[in-house]
């Protein structure tokens, strides 16, 4: 009825309009009864499929076990996305929702999105958007046991859908190598934006609940809160990014190959680089410049440490080399710290210096930056910009000029 008073009229303002405002809105609450009936009774199913289907004393039905929470799942699906049609859409367009089912269309309408031109992230955000949905509605319901039933298949299925996510931005990055693509910006966006996702959302329960045994990320986890709240700027965003990919390290070694988390840390270490160009207030510089150092520390310790398939084996022996003396200088960490900070830094320099000379990127100003350290560092020696002619004078170069100097 509706929908025909809509296409006879072509307004909501008469008569029909308003009649089927009227009735739509007596009709919404049968709708949402209904449609959360369904929904608790879907619900139910697929949990007990899940727990018959996680437990270790199967024999031979394992199998078959297994297509049967297959199945309860699509269902509950299913029965999520009629409602978010039937009822939080008519809601909203009879202006009868409350701010969380406005938001919850708006995400439905951003997923959907994706359909056409990202079908596989569509079919797996779809999944985690329905999922997000109707935990929100558990948590809300005050029933604390079924919120800790719910919870094993909830981390379960998001489990899942987190690595499939991962695993699919992997394969747009694999045409590339294991050097940061720029052209491919919006992917190591959605990387990030993603691992941060898993981290608040799941990593976050998983700790709470002590669920997998996840104590030894909880420090890592500490760390990345401090970055969770109030205003971040460039070089806190870099941080936090730093502390989310080595997270991502732990969890996802997999889903996030080497070769992906690899062009990761590139593409951070850029970022890094140009922060360090660009701030022009020298305590802000210093800063940005402490945390490019220990991103190349972390780079170089937390991954390319554990690299075993090198495509060109003179970089590997440039590595092992680079290696053996980092093995060396931290034996000074404890008995010399400044000592260590200081050798430690021109290692981190000195190779870092190869990488940006050797890039399409102008990277100009920084490496007269790392090399003012260098010298500041007794570690190179500054050669005087004169010399003496044949005349006897001692001339100077200037710019474009030349100045003589008796």
């Amino acid at each position: 009825m509706e929908e025909r008073s809509l296409r006879i009229t072509g307004t909501d303002r008469n008569f029909f309009g308003k009649l089927s405002i009227k009735l739509s809105a007596m009709l919404i609450p049968t709708k949402v009864g209904i449609n959360s009936m369904l929904i608790s009774m879907k619900r139910t199913s697929v949990m007990k499929a899940f727990e018959n289907s996680s437990k270790e004393d199967q024999n031979n039905d394992s199998e078959e076990q297994e297509k049967k929470f297959e199945n309860s799942y699509t269902a509950y699906l299913e029965a999520l996305d009629k409602y978010v049609l039937d009822s939080i859409y008519k809601k909203v367009k009879n202006g009868s929702a409350t701010e969380f089912e406005k938001n919850a269309l708006s995400k439905y309408y951003e997923v959907t999105s994706l359909k056409e031109n990202e079908y596989m992230e569509y079919k797996y955000r779809k999944q985690k958007y329905l999922l997000d949905l109707d935990y929100e509605s558990v948590k809300t319901s005050g029933k604390e046991k079924l919120r800790k039933r719910y919870i094993g298949f909830y981390i379960n299925k998001m489990d899942s859908i987190y690595k499939a996510i991962l695993k699919n931005y992997s394969i747009k990055l694999a045409n590339s190598s294991n050097v940061y693509d720029s052209s491919k910006e919006w992917i190591y966006t959605k990387i990030f934006y993603t691992l941060e996702d898993y981290i608040q959302n799941i990593l976050s329960i998983k700790i709470q609940n002590d669920i997998d045994n996840k104590k030894d990320l909880k420090e890592d986890f500490e760390r990345y809160e401090n970055y969770a709240i109030g205003k971040l700027d460039s070089r806190d965003n870099i941080e936090k990014n730093k502390v989310v990919l080595g997270i991502s390290r732990k969890l996802f070694t997999h889903s996030l190959p080497l070769v992906v988390a690899e062009q990761c840390y590139e593409k951070l270490l850029k970022d890094t680089r140009s922060l360090v160009q660009d701030t022009k207030i020298a305590t802000k510089r210093e800063r940005v410049y402490t945390t490019l150092i220990n991103l190349i520390e972390d780079y170089n310790a937390k991954l390319l440490s554990t690299k075993v398939y090198w495509d060109e084996p003179s970089k590997r022996d440039a590595f092992k080399a680079f290696w053996d003396k980092y093995k060396t200088i931290s034996k000074l960490k404890d008995a010399n710290p400044k000592e260590y900070k200081k050798q430690k830094e021109i290692l981190f320099l000195r190779r870092d210096l190869k990488c940006v000379e050797n890039t399409p990127i102008d990277y100009s100003q920084i490496i007269k930056y790392y090399k003012r350290k260098l010298v500041d560092y007794g570690a190179i020696k500054e050669m005087q910009n004169k010399c003496k002619t044949l005349s006897g004078k001692f001339i100077k170069a200037r710019s474009n000029e030349i100045e003589c100097l008796n």
